[in-house]
């Protein structure tokens, strides 16, 4: 997991210089957001849920989402050197035991705050906490432990890992995604 690490300030590094710089070649042209980028409104067959169709952008980082909590579960599985398992125990706890129901809410929310906060539009919102009580274990009982900027950085990295995992290999939408979770440092990062 160190290459992990490794590749996320990697990518921050590249995401700081190539944030400010437009992504089209044409400047009348509106930028595509990142939903946009990562397919968009587009209505593609669910593979979870048979029968039922998906925007392609809410598929894409619904995707990236649950192989990052497998990353993340993975790693405290092997036990691995600052893994992430604290911040996540109660949610880890119940679905070792075999109650998945809250890693579902887990994955839920993330993908609608995603999804909205980056261009989904009207069909995705997000109506969870803010940044700041999602993160804060006194204010949101599903959160284990405060999160350091080590940990932050190894969170990034392992959404990194995770979007290669899912066929998201344009940097620049790599470079987007690490800006984007840049953003959210400040009230993430409580420790």
């Amino acid at each position: 997991m160190k290459n992990v690490s490794k590749l996320a300030f990697m990518a921050l590094f590249i995401a700081s210089g190539s944030f400010f710089t437009s992504c089209s070649d044409d400047d009348t042209a509106a930028p595509q957001s990142l939903y946009e980028k990562l397919g968009g409104t587009r209505m593609v067959a669910d593979p979870n849920n048979p029968g039922q169709m998906i925007e392609q952008g809410r598929l894409s980082y619904r995707s990236v989402v649950d192989s990052t909590i497998t990353l993340i579960v993975s790693d405290i599985v092997v036990g691995a050197e600052g893994n992430l398992g604290q911040h996540f125990a109660p949610v880890i706890s119940e679905a070792l035991s075999g109650n998945t129901t809250n890693v579902a809410i887990l994955s839920d929310n993330l993908t609608d705050f995603f999804s909205a906060n980056t261009g989904g539009g009207a069909t995705n919102t997000y109506d969870g906490l803010n940044m700041v009580a999602a993160h804060d274990p006194a204010r949101n009982p599903r959160m284990g432990k405060k999160a350091n900027n080590a940990e932050y950085d190894k969170f990034i990295g392992y959404v990194g890992a995770a979007a290669g995992l899912n066929g998201v290999t344009d940097q620049a939408i790599i470079n987007e995604v690490v800006a984007v979770l840049e953003s959210l440092r400040a009230p993430i990062v409580q420790e």
